[in-house]
């Protein structure tokens, strides 16, 4: 149990410099105790150190959970909240925010290697190949001399992250769009609006401070992740280096309290200053990308997204991995087709997939959760759509041929009698050959539901946008004038329709028929 100081504190900071887990903090004029820090000394000494070097007689006590309701004062207003609809939100959705979701949504999972002063590293190529993006760990806190992490620290760090950490980066990406220059501009965030995103109101089971402790800690891991980003020159855009660049600067993180009868603390609530990194002025910068010396690329994210992630990783963190990865991978259009072993690495790993291509029962367990996981993604609306030859029926889950099954009893005896004398039945253990015909399969796509076809359609409107540009350029059909009076009787027109359409066309794409 933690310790708080009261009321009766007299600011000596003799305690300060005694508490091994430098949980002792300042609130303006006070001190405080941060409960999510202080251990009460357990494995450092036989009891707390603020305690036993406290010169009044009424030192730091037990804090008590708080009773009734925690109100706060707070002098930071938040930004606007974010999915004014209720259904969706632009969203900064470019290449480095798209790796950084990746990174943060597989963690561990990725092949993250030391560089060559030894800190650990996980680089990807992009721009075709013609640029490279590397991440790195480092302090939360915006620093100057903000170093990268040791190997073992950072590994560490990676192995008490989650799949919801990519949510908060979600949610900052959102909140960066709001933001004529979000490299210069910040925005501020509550706990409670990071609460009602991700749904953490119906979790009765965690107390205020276990609410706190959590999205404080999910808060801060986007804000860890530097960058180094090479890039070529693309078209008018030149090419440019970031080096040890942050993703989010985290500038500021300030503490409410409620103080309770004996003069005791209580967190009651936060606020987080926020700023995108040095990469937004490449990718984020809309005046510049007017002028087409920038790019300022975003997409559409779903609010039912992060709530859905919130409820479903820890039973399948796949489906999640799955759905962060998709929520980009639509906004490039429907006709990407998706291969079975790119899905797997995506949701499970490299060296999960490696290890189940040479033994059994790793393979069964993959092939088990992969299964589960396309069915949990079709229950939230992700509708996996299989190509009929790489994808056929016999390979297929079970749960997708048990759909044909009628709800009506006496319909349903009838299916099971017609399936009994088919050559392949429902009932028919999986081929043999199963595993190497999945790692050949192929999904055509996935059906979005409401919030997410938005990308897709932009995408499409701007590919007609541009067929419309290459059409115009081409010359117009030259006609005579015998020729356009055939057409027009042709075509049941009179001279005034005519004249009223060509006034609507700006060209004749292709000779009337005569």
């Amino acid at each position: 149990m933690a310790h708080s100081i009261t009321n009766r504190c007299i600011q000596c900071g003799d305690c300060i410099p005694q508490c091994p887990k430098g949980a002792i903090k300042s609130a303006g004029e006070d001190l405080w105790i941060d409960p999510m820090l202080c251990d009460d000394c357990k494995d450092d000494a036989a009891e707390p150190q603020c305690v036993s070097i406290c010169p009044i007689d009424r030192p730091p006590v037990p804090l008590q959970a708080k009773k009734g309701r925690c109100k706060t004062t707070a002098t930071t207003l938040p930004s606007p909240s974010l999915f004014a609809n209720g259904k969706s939100n632009p969203f900064a959705s470019a290449i480095v925010v798209w790796e950084a979701c990746n990174v943060l949504a597989q963690g561990q999972s990725l092949s993250w290697k030391p560089d060559s002063d030894g800190k650990l590293c996980y680089e990807r190529q992009v721009n075709g190949g013609r640029g490279a993006i590397a991440f790195r760990l480092t302090q939360p806190l915006d620093a100057e001399d903000s170093l990268p992490f040791d190997s073992a620290t950072a590994e560490a760090d990676l192995a008490a992250w989650d799949v919801r950490v990519a949510c908060l980066h979600l949610i900052y990406a959102a909140h960066a769009t709001a933001l004529e220059q979000p490299w210069q501009q910040d925005f501020v965030i509550s706990d409670r609006q990071i609460e009602e995103y991700l749904g953490l109101e119906k979790r009765k089971d965690l107390s205020k401070l276990a609410k706190l402790t959590l999205i404080k800690h999910l808060v801060e891991q986007p804000c860890k992740l530097q960058l180094d980003i090479h890039w070529s020159q693309q078209g008018r855009v030149r090419g440019f280096s970031l080096h040890q660049s942050r993703l989010w600067h985290l500038l500021e993180i300030q503490h409410y309290f409620q103080e309770d009868d004996l003069g005791c603390k209580h967190l009651t609530g936060f606020t987080f200053r926020i700023k995108a990194g040095a990469w937004a002025k490449h990718f984020l910068n809309r005046q510049a990308a007017r002028e087409g010396i920038a790019f300022y690329q975003y997409g559409s994210l779903p609010k039912s997204l992060l709530r859905t992630v919130t409820s479903i990783w820890q039973q399948h963190e796949g489906a999640a991995r799955m759905m962060l990865w998709l929520l980009f991978k639509a906004k490039l259009g429907n006709e990407q087709r998706l291969t079975v072993p790119t899905l797997m690495r995506i949701a499970y790993g490299e060296t999960k997939l490696l290890q189940a291509a040479s033994q059994r029962e790793e393979r069964k367990r993959l092939l088990r959760s992969f299964e589960s996981d396309l069915e949990v993604l079709h229950q939230y609306g992700l509708k996996p759509l299989f190509d009929p030859h790489t994808y056929p029926p016999d390979i297929q889950p079970l749960w997708v041929r048990l759909a044909e099954l009628p709800d009506d009893a006496e319909a349903a005896l009838e299916f099971w009698i017609n399936d009994g004398s088919r050559e392949n039945r429902l009932t028919d253990a999986a081929p043999r050959d199963k595993w190497h015909r999945l790692m050949q399969a192929r999904l055509l796509s996935f059906e979005l539901p409401d919030g997410w076809d938005v990308q897709a359609s932009q995408a499409t409107k701007r590919k007609l946008r541009q067929s419309q540009r290459k059409q115009v350029a081409h010359p117009r059909s030259t006609l005579s004038a015998q020729q356009i009076a055939a057409a027009r009787k042709t075509l049941q027109l009179s001279q005034r329709e005519l004249a009223n359409h060509d006034a609507r066309a700006r060209y004749l794409p292709c000779p009337l028929p005569v």
